[in-house]
């Protein structure tokens, strides 16, 4: 032991294995007691032979790799050299950065895609089974993410990339549904396909009573389907002169009550948007196995 008389600490040798993502050990016990990794192999594609890696060797180390910054899969290196991790993690066979990403681009033409829709419905099922709520608020808001592929088109926004449009629940932040989206789509198109794919995510006993959009959900098809569904709503529109005649029309509550509760989507759907991207680093988006990354990420 080295002893230090000057500052209140003392250093000490150890040839105990550590880590210096000690973060990310608490999340990944998480994740394999939540049984992800049991999911993840049960719904995705399998390994094409015996020897091969199953679908929680590629995506494990990559939910890891995410949470703790990294951008690219060269980032994955990160974790395969990180012998602490590996070591009270089930990280005993990790893939090449190179296999990895080839799994990625098969991933999401063989099915790949579905499968984390049904991980996702699992997860989502236990993780309200325990909760009280049978009613939730459902938030939807399309986002853009910037990628150098090839084949990415022009957002909105000024730049190449994809606009995926994501769905959470107002009441604990859980992502409910995705949709990955070219990035020439129009955040207004397939609201109402999106909405009705949320709820058939929900698990049994649990149900969207409400529904909150931008004006991206502004259209005739969606509202009439939320009042014909007894689902409590609001969507952005422009203030025109049609608009405010008809809120007159059929306004029950007090404005300010109706504003206040729209503006909420702001903290329970932006932001937790704005949260994802910047934790997950994925303000761009990879080139490689593009889609299925974004549902890793989702």
């Amino acid at each position: 032991m080295i002893r230090q008389t000057i500052l209140p600490f003392k250093l000490e040798i150890t040839k105990d294995l550590i880590t210096s993502h000690a973060g990310l050990g608490l999340l990944g016990e998480f994740a394999v007691g939540l049984g992800l990794n049991k999911a993840l192999d049960k719904y995705l594609p399998g390994p094409g032979s015996g020897a091969g890696y199953s679908p929680s060797e590629h995506v494990f180390p990559l939910i890891l790799m995410l949470n703790g910054g990294g951008r690219t899969l060269e980032d994955l290196r990160e974790i395969k050299s990180d012998v602490g991790l590996r070591e009270i993690l089930p990280l005993n066979r990790m893939p090449s950065t190179d296999a990895t990403g080839d799994w990625l681009r098969r991933s999401w033409s063989n099915g790949g895609l579905e499968g984390l829709e049904r991980v996702n419905r699992r997860v989502l099922k236990r993780a309200l089974k325990r909760e009280k709520v049978k009613g939730y608020t459902l938030d939807i808001d399309a986002t853009a993410i910037e990628s150098e592929k090839e084949s990415a088109k022009m957002t909105y926004k000024g730049f190449k990339g994809y606009m995926p449009i994501v769905g959470h629940l107002a009441e604990n932040g859980l992502v409910v549904g995705d949709e990955f989206r070219e990035g020439n789509d129009s955040p207004g198109s397939r609201n109402l396909e999106f909405l009705k794919y949320c709820e058939k995510q929900m698990p049994k006993g649990k149900k969207i009573k409400a529904f909150r959009s931008d004006s991206a959900g502004y259209q005739a098809k969606v509202i009439n389907y939320c009042q014909g569904k007894g689902i409590k709503f609001a969507i952005g529109a422009d203030l025109d002169k049609a608009v405010v005649r008809g809120i007159r029309e059929i306004r029950e509550e007090e404005v300010e009550e109706v504003v206040g509760w729209y503006n909420q989507r702001g903290e329970c759907s932006e932001n937790r948007i704005k949260e994802l991207k910047i934790g997950f680093g994925m303000e761009s988006l990879p080139a490689a196995g593009r889609d299925a990354l974004w549902g890793v990420w989702s």
